[in-house]
């Protein structure tokens, strides 16, 4: 084995290793690494692949609680015991710089990869969410990726066969050139049939399934884990090319070969392809492996083994297959019409030996490479910036109070990040293989049916990153807030976190600080609402280096949370129901204007504070609004979040074209009062004839509330003026990405 071929201090360099790291690989081989293992170590230190600019503090995010299967990092996704003999599989993931240079591509493989984490734990994947984040509506290019971003992940997920039922789209300048796509996946799985990503038991043949490689995506993890700059797009290979309907039969076929019992473990090749899976596995059994390059279907002639190493070809897996039973599984992916070829052995030394026509090209040890092992953690330095300061210095009383509220209102319903996002809706197929779906309510959570039994799953996506970006630690936590009040608004209770955490570049010390905060805010939000973070995603480098000018994207750390309706009689919509019908707001109004969309767009003021947030009073808001709807007592119930008081109760009246006719708090400015976004606020409507109930149950709790008016027929009335007739709201709020992507 040639281990001197072409490596240095400045081809490591090229492959986006420090100088430090160069000599750390040194050491644990105790020789110079050749070109190939130089390539391993370089996707497997990325920070992609092994967090070392951020684990230090996810480390401290709150991992243990009473349905968790899997702690964060054991498998590829989350764990969550359902009961009954079912659990959930759940996670969420970025796939942000090959969606900046390949919207299409990029936005459909992070479809792709995020389902084969769920269903290579043997969980059949039942519903898709996505967070998503775009420049400046009114640019080209920002029409450009949105167009493509939402076709890719719809053209994949409706040909794999899974729905999406839940997501968010925000618009700032600060995602121009970078945009963030973050995709979730939810499964269902049986008690027994699940599988771990692990290799164990010398002598196991180790078997690749699905597509062939090729040369897509190598050093996609080393692209993810730098700047997007002018040159880029012409990192184009980088950028993986998927195949929704090879990935259809992967599914099948492999729940399949789960049900054998034949499988020790399996694992998705994700990033850094062969090396990852190959590694991580060996890693968390204690063992190693000897693979054969040359036994790897190709799709492309010459390859070289550090191309076959690193490939990130999509729709393909590392099966463990217990020795012996080789036949069953060969069988069983032949009759699918897929690859299914033995290229290794499980050995017992740790050490991941790779050969090419018997010739030994690279021979690392498999803990060297991963997360926990010899990966390097750094503590970066971090810094509190000065437009943190600066945010605090903001005073309401400087706001001049617009003359005309009405037309704040009309407007507000046109900014792009409170109108419908039904365009972006109708691309995705939210009933495909749904026959188990709950959809003839809309709801602040996204719903499935646990079929045979009493309960169904509930789901959201969940993140304000003007908030983290005014205050890192208020903002995650308000996220995780957000979150969880989707849930119990929907009539459920919050089990668990998967989390996707976008941010600048980790060296800058502002942008690690933002991290960070964030982290904290997140941890402390997750440990009150006992909502344990299962696993997740960073995504850093996430700017622009235009000019020699570095700008960062605001810090936007992602939750997907799910929940569980115990009932679902309890099944709770938005939606107000009937004319008559009391509305009431649970929680405090307060003179807040805060990073709000009325006054970052509406008064052009882009620094201020995060909108006023307290744990403890959002914890027993939830925990008011779950008895109340236990007991039956509330008609609808509809978070106060973005557009404030107004567009809760415009969105509420929306959905079922009913009216409302309310008055608002003269002890709190008016703006304030419609527009503001300050936090733990719900709009719930009750049936008068258990206004009674619903009072002595809301008295005998600490929350503030108070009586807005009522259900009306077809129009929106504050104070006496109306707002316009909801058909009207309506067509103001339905058309905006309608007219953006000049579509009719």
């Amino acid at each position: 084995m040639d281990t001197s071929t072409r490596v240095n201090l400045d081809i490591a360099r090229k492959l986006g290793l420090l100088p430090e790291e160069y000599d750390r690989i040194k050491y644990i081989l105790g020789r110079k690494p050749n070109f190939t293992e130089l390539s391993i170590y370089s996707v497997m230190w990325s920070e992609h692949c092994s967090y070392k600019n951020s684990i230090k503090w996810i480390k401290t995010l709150p991992r243990e609680g009473p349905h968790i299967l899997a702690e964060a990092g054991e498998e590829n996704a989350g764990l969550v015991d359902l009961g009954g003999g079912l659990a959930c599989a759940f996670k969420i993931e970025s796939h942000n710089h090959p969606s900046a240079i390949e919207p299409y591509q990029g936005a459909a493989t992070g479809v792709g990869g995020i389902n084969r984490d769920i269903f290579t734990m043997g969980a059949r994947p039942v519903a898709q969410l996505n967070s998503l984040r775009f420049g400046d509506p009114d640019l080209d290019r920002t029409k450009w990726l949105l167009k493509y971003v939402v076709k890719g992940i719809g053209d994949y997920g409706n040909a794999f066969g899974v729905p999406v039922v839940g997501g968010e789209v925000f618009f700032d300048d600060c995602y121009n050139t970078n945009p963030l796509v973050n995709a979730m996946s939810v499964g269902i799985v049986k008690e027994g049939n699940m599988v771990s990503a692990i290799s164990k038991g010398v002598g196991n043949p180790v078997f690749i399934v699905g597509s062939s490689t090729g040369k897509d995506g190598i050093h996609g993890a080393t692209f993810a884990s730098e700047d997007i700059n002018e040159a880029s797009a012409d990192k184009l290979p980088a950028v993986q090319v998927g195949d929704p309907f090879q990935e259809k039969l992967l599914l099948e076929a492999t729940l399949e070969v789960i049900k054998t019992g034949a499988v020790v473990g399996m694992q998705d090749m994700g990033a850094a392809g062969i090396t990852c899976s190959t590694s991580e596995m060996s890693a968390k059994g204690k063992h190693g492996m000897e693979i054969f390059l040359d036994k790897v279907p190709l799709r492309q002639k010459n390859m070289q083994p550090f191309e076959i190493l690193l490939s990130e070809s999509q729709e393909r897996m590392l099966v463990i297959v217990r020795k012996g039973r080789e036949q069953e599984v060969l069988d069983i992916y032949e009759k699918w019409d897929l690859n299914c070829v033995q290229i290794g052995n499980v050995t017992g030394d740790g050490i991941l030996r790779y050969y090419m026509h018997d010739e030994l090209v690279a021979e690392v040890p498999a803990e060297s490479l991963v997360l926990g092992g010899g990966a390097p953690v750094y503590d970066r330095e971090y810094r509190e910036p000065s437009a943190y300061r600066e945010n605090k210095k903001f005073n309401i009383d400087t706001v001049e109070m617009p003359g005309n509220l009405k037309q704040v209102a009309h407007f507000l319903l046109k900014c792009h990040n409170i109108a419908s996002k039904q365009w972006v809706i109708e691309q995705y197929d939210t009933m495909v293989g749904t026959k188990n779906m709950t959809t003839n309510i809309g709801c602040d959570a996204g719903i499935v049916n646990l079929k045979g039994t009493e309960k169904a799953l509930l789901m959201t996506v969940d993140c304000n990153s003007r908030y983290v970006n005014a205050d890192p630690f208020r903002g995650a936590a308000i996220a995780v807030a957000e979150a969880a009040r989707n849930i119990v608004c929907s009539g459920g209770t919050p089990l668990a976190v998967t989390n996707c955490l976008n941010f600048g570049n980790p060296y800058n010390p502002e942008v690690y600080w933002q991290f960070v905060n964030s982290v904290k805010g997140m941890g402390k939000a997750c440990e009150k609402f006992n909502t344990p973070v299962t696993g997740g995603n960073v995504s850093f480098y996430n700017q622009s280096t235009i000019n020699n000018k570095e700008v960062p994207v605001f810090p936007t750390p992602v939750i997907g949370m799910i929940g569980m309706l115990d009932d679902k009689n309890l099944l709770t919509g938005l939606g107000f129901k009937k004319q008559k019908d009391l509305i009431f707001l649970l929680g405090k109004s307060r003179n807040d204007i805060n990073s709000s969309e009325y006054l970052y767009h509406w008064h052009k003021i882009k620094n201020s504070p995060a909108p006023c947030f307290d744990l403890d009073e959002e914890f027993e808001l939830q925990e008011l609004l779950t008895e109340l709807i236990r007991h039956n007592l509330v008609e609808s119930a509809h978070d106060v979040s973005t557009g404030g008081l107004f567009v809760t109760l415009a969105e509420s009246a929306m959905e079922n074209l009913l009216g409302f006719d309310v008055t608002t708090d003269d002890s709190i400015r008016k703006d304030a009062f419609l527009f503001g976004e300050s936090q733990s606020r719900i709009v719930v409507t009750i049936d008068p004839r258990k206004e009674e109930d619903f009072l002595s149950m809301v008295a005998s709790s600490n929350i503030e509330f108070a009586l807005l008016g009522e259900v009306t027929g077809d129009e929106a009335i504050i104070d006496g003026e109306s707002y316009g007739t909801v058909e009207h709201l309506a067509r103001i709020y339905d058309n905006v990405l309608l007219n953006m992507m000049d579509l009719e």
